[in-house]
């Protein structure tokens, strides 16, 4: 008989929903048997889609819950009670992205997490990007020679209004920044994967949108442990937006871009293909698939014992990129990633 993992999902939001998709399209080994929010409507709503039980306490849910694993998709700044609380219970733990909003929190989680033995993942679902990691072959391959810089591009539209209250996601002392720490951990994960470690930052950044605390602009130049230099910008607004691409490495020989958008494709411009040859079609396709792919590796690394494709001490440098992103901007200079 087939292995299964009963986990339980810790937050009912949007990004549970990618989760839940992921799981009924490429996990089958896990099993969804709790669904907790402390909003008794959403815990209710996810009850019916899974057919878990629905829980609006973690303690309850922690006491009586049939489960051997949990997918905290919380706040940042609850992150960190949440992993303890669950490393505590003796359950496996998935986190969502990013570790948390301080580096001592993120450093706690870790710690706490090390003295266990119990399996801890940082879901980044960057991490599992199929178009990312074929053209870090590229590179590898010197498909366009000795790579000179490197472009990415982060857009987030702007959320439609409501009348519900402000976003968690408006408020530092949450979310720990604004979008570079957030959604903009996707893109800095892939830049490190095809470039190698980031070590030191200059940016500036922006909030443009009045209600919103955080950033909602940031450009930064990244200097890679290679000498490389690379560029980041990240964009929240509404409106109509033109087409780009959401990564763009020039080398010595050509170029490599990975275009934005459902249509999107990995494109390969050398000598042996002036006007750009497609790699791979449809790469947002593999973006979505990504979240499946990030629950199968945890899936797996509980039930078989396999190695996770990223230990959670590699999460510490999306973190510590936005983190040093601020500072930068804070003082107007340089920030080292890693001190």
């Amino acid at each position: 008989m087939t292995k299964q993992l009963k986990m339980a999902f810790i937050g009912c939001g949007g990004i549970a929903r990618a989760h839940w998709r992921g799981i009924e399209r490429h996990v089958p080994e896990i099993i969804v048997t709790a669904c907790i929010d402390e909003n008794a409507d959403a815990a209710r709503a996810f009850s019916r889609l899974t057919g878990a039980q629905a829980f609006q306490s973690l303690d309850e849910a922690l006491g009586s819950g049939d489960f051997d694993a949990v997918d905290i998709m919380l706040p940042h700044d609850l992150h960190e009670t949440t992993a303890l609380a669950c490393f505590a219970a003796d359950k496996h733990v998935c986190l969502e992205k990013p570790l948390a909003h301080t580096l001592d929190s993120a450093l706690r989680i870790l710690d706490a997490a090390e003295a266990q033995d119990k399996v801890f993942m940082i879901a980044e679902q960057a991490h599992y990007w199929p178009d990312v990691h074929k053209a870090a072959e590229l590179i590898q391959a010197g498909a366009i020679g000795e790579v000179l810089t490197a472009r990415a591009f982060f857009f987030d539209p702007l959320p439609a209004e409501s009348s519900a209250s402000k976003p968690w996601r408006y408020f530092i002392d949450r979310a720990g920044g604004g979008i570079s720490i957030d959604g903009g951990a996707h893109w800095i994960r892939p830049m490190r994967l095809m470039l190698g470690e980031i070590t030191d930052v200059l940016a500036v950044t922006q909030s443009q949108i009045e209600e919103m605390e955080g950033e909602s602009l940031a450009h930064a130049i990244f200097r890679f442990n290679s000498g490389l230099i690379g560029t980041f910008q990240a964009l929240m607004k509404g409106g109509a937006t033109g087409p780009i691409e959401d990564f763009r490495i020039t080398g010595t020989e050509g170029e490599i871009i990975i275009e934005r958008g459902r249509a999107g494709r990995l494109m390969l411009y050398n000598a042996d293909a002036p006007q750009g040859s497609v790699i791979m079609k449809e790469v947002y396709t593999g973006k979505v698939d990504s979240f499946g792919a990030e629950l199968k590796d945890f899936s797996q690394a509980v039930l078989a014992g396999t190695q996770l494709a990223a230990t959670p001490r590699y999460a510490l440098g999306e973190l510590r990129t936005a983190r040093a992103m601020y500072e930068s901007t804070r003082t107007g200079g340089w920030a080292s990633v890693w001190s």
